[in-house]
């Protein structure tokens, strides 16, 4: 069996292992959901939008910052050349988490009565497996 990465190895080697991938898209999907939900209590409870509203603006600054350090620090090598094909497949597949992000969260509030920040939680869980795997298989070389 071989030892955990150290945190350098974990920080700064080029991308590798699943478990690496994984670990540094966790990073980022923390980092994301801090702008994503950030954006959605602003949107929502600063500027008044409606909180369907405020989570679809929020999402799109939540996966613009996602792709920005996914292709630089998660993944490898993109199967597509074509840097504006890579983000449309990166976005296609942030459009279907966001379908998905959308669809749990009105059903969480509207559907079971719970407050939207805590269904947006529920949502980032589950749409998290979604985009890291969608990504991970569909975009970049493993």
């Amino acid at each position: 069996m071989s030892p955990a990465p150290s945190l350098k190895t974990l920080l700064r080697d080029k991308p590798g292992s699943l478990v690496r991938q994984l670990l540094r898209y966790a990073v980022v999907g923390g980092i994301s959901f801090v702008v994503d939900y950030g954006s959605l209590w602003l949107l929502t409870e600063v500027a008044g939008l409606p909180y369907l509203w405020s989570a679809a603006i929020a999402f799109i600054l939540g996966l613009t910052c996602n792709y920005l350090l996914s292709t630089r620090w998660v993944f490898g090598e993109s199967r597509i050349s074509n840097l504006w094909g890579e983000f449309a497949a990166f976005a296609l597949i942030g459009v279907v988490g966001l379908g998905l992000n959308e669809l749990i969260m009105y059903a969480f509030t509207d559907g079971i009565g719970l407050h939207y920040m805590l269904s947006k939680i529920i949502s980032t869980g589950i749409v998290f497996f979604w985009n890291f795997l969608a990504r991970r298989f569909l975009i970049f070389k493993s």
